[in-house]
């Protein structure tokens, strides 16, 4: 229910209600004063403890789930350079090398400066065989990319003499050697090649290469 206002019937009753308001402004102004006064209090005693402890941060909530930062994928160096090595050591299928090969019932192969002796002496088997790759029931790329890995790997090793199986083509359309010819081309673009014979009749005849290496001594890590 609203407040009947004060009415002055007499000079007295004027003087009351003056005094009155004085009043309630008084008790108004006094609790503003004590508002204030609290609230500077409350601030100086926030910035106290700041100084005191120096900034705060939120706790975490435990509820919630820390969820790492993805990292990035670490950067395959080694398969570069492993890429880059195929793609310097690439063979060609074009590669003509009739002018190349030793005019004689074999065509056998050995680079400038290797001398005769080394070709005679890889006939005779002076040269253990030290390794074999047998490229039977491959398909052309894939006895190409088999033949520059197994070479390459196996002058790292060290290793001198090896044999490549080519066959003789027997199960080819025509009973021709497709990959005789493909792998003596492959085999003298690869620089790891000295010289190459073919094989004597035990060692597999007309179906095999034995290939001389320029080998290099194993590294020790």
């Amino acid at each position: 229910m609203a407040a009947k206002p004060l009415k002055a019937s007499s000079l007295q009753d004027l003087k009351q209600i003056q005094t009155s308001l004085a009043l309630a402004q008084a008790k108004a102004a006094a609790a503003e004063v004590v508002r204030a006064t609290l609230a500077r209090k409350a601030e100086a005693n926030q910035n106290l403890f700041v100084l005191a402890a120096g900034a705060v941060q939120r706790l975490p909530d435990k509820r919630n789930a820390l969820l790492k930062a993805e990292q990035p994928e670490p950067t395959p160096k080694q398969k570069l350079k492993d890429e880059q090595a195929v793609m310097q050591e690439a063979i060609s299928d074009e590669f003509d090398i009739t002018t190349l090969l030793e005019v004689d019932e074999t065509l056998s192969f050995r680079r400038p400066g290797i001398g005769t002796d080394v070709t005679r002496k890889l006939r005779r088997g002076d040269w253990s065989i030290q390794r074999e790759l047998d490229l039977h029931g491959l398909r052309r790329e894939e006895a190409r990319d088999a033949l520059s890995r197994f070479v390459r790997e196996a002058a790292k090793l060290g290793l001198r003499c090896v044999r490549i199986v080519h066959g003789k083509g027997l199960g080819s359309p025509g009973k021709a050697p497709v990959l005789k010819s493909k792998v003596q081309s492959w085999l003298v673009q690869k620089e790891e090649v000295l010289a190459y014979v073919q094989a004597k009749p035990s060692d597999g005849g007309a179906g095999a290469l034995v290939v001389l290496l320029q080998g290099s001594p194993v590294r020790q890590h």
